[in-house]
């Protein structure tokens, strides 16, 4: 097993490196870079993140690249002194050819040294740091939620497939899969958050302004009255596709012959079902957590912290990319791809524990 880890951390690097590779090429061809900000901030244009989504910002107002001349490599750099222009590159790093600057994050990032950020005064580790409370709340708690309601949802509709149970679950478990999770969010806040109906729910941030004075057990719950439609709201479409690929796994498993043979020799139907299906059935789930928790952690909690103005990972990396702000763009993929791979190699290694009989030191990579 320890040779297996080891491979498998090994072969971390080229993902990451190819990883970190892709999006830097990208950032490369990408118009409106940070030195184009700058520049477009100076012809009087609002180029912020916000100013985007209201649809305001959308022309740049010349913070493109210009092909045509003009004496700058920059759209709209026309009557500023190059000397400045030049400054800007260095302060960016843009005056460094492409190669070095990729070499420089690498080595810096291999030291989880990620630098500062380009807009905002403070080093994007401690501005990660900030939003990593509320991405880790949304991404942790939706993933046990989802997990602690589908799998004993799932196995109850193998057990009772095609019964009334199994019918009228399946037709709730389709409209919550229908149902946008953003769309959810809205008609929680119009019920339960002060719109026009009930107030019983807080429509802003993770804590109280008072948090800090609350009793610890008045602090706890404090924590999951935030946090209540929020998880409610991201909580629905998971909740429905983990509950159906319980229910199939069962049903693939529960349908095999050693449940006959087991059903033969006397077994009863609970320990059928929880000593021998239970183990072979949740291989397939488990396999499914990596993705399920990173997405929950970070593209899945965008919009649900746009809507109940939770400033987190997701809604940071999404602003930081509108108002191309490379450090954070760069720093958050690098960590979500690695927090991915280890979460992977974490769920393969729970495989030996669910089912001692998978041995990866036989296998190959």
């Amino acid at each position: 097993m320890a040779a297996y880890i080891l491979r498998r951390i090994l072969l971390m690097i080229p993902t990451i490196l190819g990883i970190l590779a892709v999006t830097f090429i990208v950032i490369q061809f990408a118009p409106g870079g940070p030195v184009e900000q700058v520049i477009a901030k100076l012809q009087g244009s609002d180029v912020s993140a916000t100013a985007r989504l209201g649809g305001s910002g959308g022309d740049f107002a010349g913070a493109g690249l210009d092909q045509g001349g003009g004496g700058s490599s920059y759209r709209g750099a026309q009557g500023l002194d190059p000397a400045f222009i030049k400054s800007l590159e260095k302060q960016f790093g843009f005056d460094k050819p492409p190669l070095t600057r990729f070499g420089i994050m690498l080595w810096n990032y291999a030291r989880f040294d990620f630098g500062q950020s380009y807009f905002r005064s403070t080093s994007v580790i401690d501005l990660i740091k900030q939003k990593m409370p509320v991405s880790i709340s949304l991404g942790l708690w939706m993933t046990i939620l989802s997990y602690l309601i589908s799998i004993p949802l799932g196995i109850r509709k193998a057990i009772k497939d095609g019964s009334r149970f199994d019918v009228w679950t399946s037709a709730v478990i389709v409209v919550a899969y229908a149902v946008p999770g953003f769309l959810f969010a809205i008609l929680l806040i119009v019920l339960f958050a002060g719109g026009s109906f009930l107030d019983w729910f807080p429509l802003r941030g993770l804590i109280s302004e008072n948090w800090r004075d609350l009793s610890w057990p008045a602090l706890i719950v404090d924590y999951f009255w935030h946090l209540c439609l929020p998880l409610l709201a991201m909580s629905l479409s998971a909740f429905a596709t983990t509950t159906l690929l319980t229910k199939n796994s069962f049903l693939d498993e529960i349908r095999k012959q050693y449940v006959v043979t087991a059903r033969a020799k006397g077994l009863s139907e609970s320990r059928i079902l929880y000593r021998h299906v239970f183990r072979n059935a949740t291989l397939l789930i488990v396999s499914g957590f990596p993705a399920a928790f990173v997405s929950a952690f970070f593209t899945g909690s965008l919009l649900i912290e746009q809507i109940f103005s939770l400033d987190g990972i997701g809604l940071l990396s999404y602003e930081s990319v509108l108002n191309r702000d490379y450090p954070v763009v760069f720093a958050t993929a690098y960590i979500f791809a690695l927090m991915g791979l280890v979460v992977q190699l974490i769920s393969d290694l729970t495989y030996t524990w669910i089912d001692p009989r998978i041995d990866f030191e036989t296998r190959e990579v």
